[in-house]
């Protein structure tokens, strides 16, 4: 140590040595530049107040006048010396030390009496420097001689030396105070930080409890392969033993599915008193006007789907756009109400928006702007500066809103949904630092070069990195994620525990699939309520095969190439004219927005085409249900349907792939499924496909339609079971569960929350244990 010491102090002295004459140097040359443009201008002006009169005196022959007031300007130090010289270079008259004019080079003069014009130039000999200025006289026009006037320039040396003395004692003041400096940081920053991380492995080796307020590895940040491999090391224990008192605490090795109630115990474990607030655009119950009456209908959303299981597990606040046009006449004086109505579990608060702010914050900035950048679907993304002021005011609306709800609260826990809510994790976390703030992005998020398309990128990422925890469906995204902040901000990614760092704040980010609600806990339906000639008995249709794709009406979800993928099968193989017909649910969506309208059309036309092309009197190829339908009335739909189709262009989970499998309790059904979704990672036993190759979509259908019972069951059972052990409560308490782990920051500490391992969390290491139980058993 004293080695590296002492080759430190060199090595500091050497460069602030060299840095420092460097800087002298420059210094010098520019004090030296002035003082030369100072002695130009006294030189020029004293030439010019001269010349008049000497060349009244050269005209006139009066040389003694010459030579007496050259010598009374030199006397009076105003210059060193003063000649006057004819038209053929012969010296008038002189003033100055003896000899000086005989040993000047005539360069200046030459040049004035030859060219006419003023010549400057600094000369010198042995000691002594001047500035020569060469100026040509006149009588009545005509060149006579030349006035040369020296000035002393010895100063401008002398000051040069000065600086040079002054700079050598201003570079050992630097040295020696940098060194000091240095020396003590390296034994605050250095020593004492490995001192206490070998206490802290110590403890940890002899199982002792590590200190949660233990700074020693944050404090080797400069040293990041050795602090990552102690901070791995240190982990490893921690997580072994949670590990273990999480599978002591479930004693009932074979409840390897998750349940709302099990959620439940979850929640109430680890977050004792704590409340859970939920904050997204979408409200999961809006009332509507139909006819006379006031109903309360459940929006088609795929983030209702997967949010409301978890409060009604927990018995939580969901703050949401009050977007139904009777909203405002259900709700009470705090712009809440109890919620579902039938069986109220959770609160509902309401949040008002004007039709300027909802079209600029919703429809502009998030879906004409954030919706088509994160969706590769070739359409081009729209930012307006009208429509950001919008989506920030927005943003803090809801924000106010949420931390109303959470007055009083101890510890409260926010859960923020989506794209539309970017920047509310940071307003949340800086009015309330002891909040545990997750967000989950429920779209892709894009590589760097496409996510820099937004000329807000930097703002919605500071936004994001308010949250302690931000959750992804696929790793992909979380790795899209980092490399974007790791590209755009000032902050400090790490690839191995999947966090970033900002402004002294860490956020962890996790994939997690969303899902939905299956479980296994509840007796299942055997057969459909009702089959499929009663479905589409209702369109005066009949078919033997039925194919149904329910999505809403986006250009993202690739509903004009499933059409003229089923406009291929009907090519390919017409066996299937008169016996298969493929039925589209679409619920209108963004219906304000250009493209979306563009799209409506462009379906209706591809509908209306290929069914003017095939269909008969009591049959249609296509049947196009353009209305909002409630998950009950699609499940009828799903049960139905030989194959669902599922080809997004690209999308972040895609929940009606999982919806399919959850409702065929029949455990028979074919899936269709696009790779370019999230869901496509996880469901391998569906027939997965590239919706741009539309003739591959349409061999997969015929696949799909003649493959025999036996493999459908089997390919089913297979995802079903993925579907029930990775189900919405599993995904909302690896979520919660993850969340409790973080370790929350105080001010001024430094932050030591790599408790998560960027694969594999606590509540997941248990999952797996105890599924590997249950086969065992």
């Amino acid at each position: 140590m004293q080695f590296f010491r002492i080759r430190l102090i060199l090595a500091l002295v050497v460069g602030i040595t060299l840095v420092s004459v460097a800087s002298t140097y420059f210094e010098v040359l520019s004090h030296k530049h002035v003082l030369r443009r100072e002695l130009e201008r006294r030189t020029a002006w004293l030439s010019t107040s001269l010349q008049p009169e000497m060349e009244k005196a050269l005209a006139g022959g009066r040389t003694a006048e010459i030579a007496a007031e050259a010598e009374r300007l030199r006397s009076q130090d105003e210059a060193l010396g003063l000649a006057v010289y004819d038209m053929h270079g012969g010296l008038v008259a002189e003033a100055g030390p003896a000899g000086l004019f005989g040993e000047l080079p005539r360069g200046p003069l030459d040049k004035a009496i030859q060219k006419g014009i003023n010549s400057l130039a600094f000369g010198h000999l042995d000691d002594k420097q001047w500035l020569e200025e060469a100026v040509p006289l006149y009588d009545a026009g005509r060149m006579v001689g030349a006035l040369v006037i020296l000035e002393d320039a010895r100063s401008i040396h002398a000051e040069g030396v000065q600086v040079w003395r002054q700079s050598f004692w201003r570079i050992a003041a630097f040295v020696l105070l940098i060194v000091s400096v240095t020396l003590l940081m390296v034994r605050w920053f250095l020593m004492r930080p490995m001192v206490r991380v070998a206490a802290r492995l110590r403890r940890l080796r002899i199982g002792q409890a590590d200190d949660p307020a233990d700074e020693s590895i944050a404090e080797m940040s400069l040293f990041t392969p050795l602090a990552r491999e102690v901070e791995t090391m240190a982990e490893s224990l921690m997580e072994a033993r949670a590990a273990a008192r999480t599978e002591a605490q479930l004693r009932d090795a074979g409840e390897h599915h998750w349940t709302a109630e099990r959620l439940a115990v979850q929640v109430r474990e680890r977050f004792a008193s704590s409340r859970i607030f939920v904050l997204s655009n979408r409200e999961p119950y809006m009332h509507v006007r139909q006819g006379r009456e006031t109903v309360c209908v459940v929006p088609p959303s795929g983030l209702v789907t997967a949010i409301e299981p978890v409060l009604r597990a927990c018995d939580g606040v969901w703050v949401a756009h009050g977007s139904g046009s009777e909203d405002a006449g259900n709700v009470d004086e705090f712009d809440r109400l109890r919620v579902p109505p039938d069986d109220p579990c959770y609160t509902l608060r309401r949040v008002w928006l004007s039709v300027e702010e909802e079209a600029g914050y919703y429809d502009g900035f998030a879906n004409e702007g954030l919706w088509p950048l994160c969706h590769i679907a070739h359409t081009r993304p729209i930012f307006r500066a009208s429509d950001w002021e919008c989506y920030q005011r927005v943003n803090e609306k809801f924000a106010a809103a949420l931390l109303e709800e959470m007055e009083g609260s101890v510890n409260p826990i926010a859960f923020v949904q989506d794209y539309h809510l970017a920047l509310a994790p940071r307003l949340i976390k800086a009015a309330r630092p002891d909040a545990r703030v997750a967000i989950f992005w429920h779209i892709p998020w894009p590589n760097p070069e496409a996510f820099g398309i937004c000329p807000w990128q930097a703002e919605l990422l500071d936004g994001l990195l308010g949250a302690d925890l931000i959750g992804f469906h696929i790793p992909l995204h979380c790795n899209n994620f980092l490399s974007t902040v790791d590209r755009v901000l000032e902050s400090r990614t790490d690839r191995e525990h999947m966090t970033a760092r900002r402004n002294g704040h860490t956020s962890c980010v996790r994939p997690y699939p969303v899902s939905v609600a299956l479980d296994g806990s509840k007796p299942e339906r055997k057969t459909p309520r009702r089959s499929r000639e009663e479905l589409l008995k209702e369109f005066g249709l009949s078919c033997e095969t039925m194919i149904v794709g329910v999505d809403r009406m986006d250009y993202t979800k690739g509903i004009v190439e499933r059409l003229m993928a089923i406009e291929k099968l009907f090519e390919e193989h017409p066996f299937y004219l008169e016996r298969l017909t493929m039925v589209q649910i679409a619920a209108p969506s963004r219906s304000r927005i250009p493209s979306y309208v563009n799209l409506r059309l462009q379906v209706e036309e591809t509908v209306e085409r290929i069914n003017q092309r095939y269909q008969t009197a009591l049959w249609k190829p296509i049947l196009l249900i353009e209305r909002q339908c409630s998950h009950a009335d699609v499940d009828l739909w799903y049960r139905a349907a030989a194959v669902c189709l599922v080809t997004s262009l690209h999308d972040g989970m895609n929940l009606v792939a999982k919806e399919y499998v959850a409702a065929r309790d029949d455990e028979d059904g074919v899936l269709v499924l696009s790779k370019f979704t999230g869901a496509a990672t996880e469901l391998r036993d569906a027939l997965i496909v590239n919706p741009y190759d539309i003739e591959g979509v349409a061999k997969a259908i015929h696949q799909g339609l003649e493959m025999d019972h036996a493999e459908r069951c089997l390919r089913m059972q297979r995802m079903r079971h993925y579907v029930m052990d990775h189900n919405i409560y599993r995904w909302a308490a690896s979520i919660l569960g993850d969340l409790s782990e973080i370790r929350m920051e105080t001010p001024g500490a430094t932050d030591l929350r790599h408790a998560l391992p960027a694969s594999v969390s606590p509540s997941e290491m248990v999952h797996r244990k105890q599924a590997k139980k249950a086969s065992i058993r």
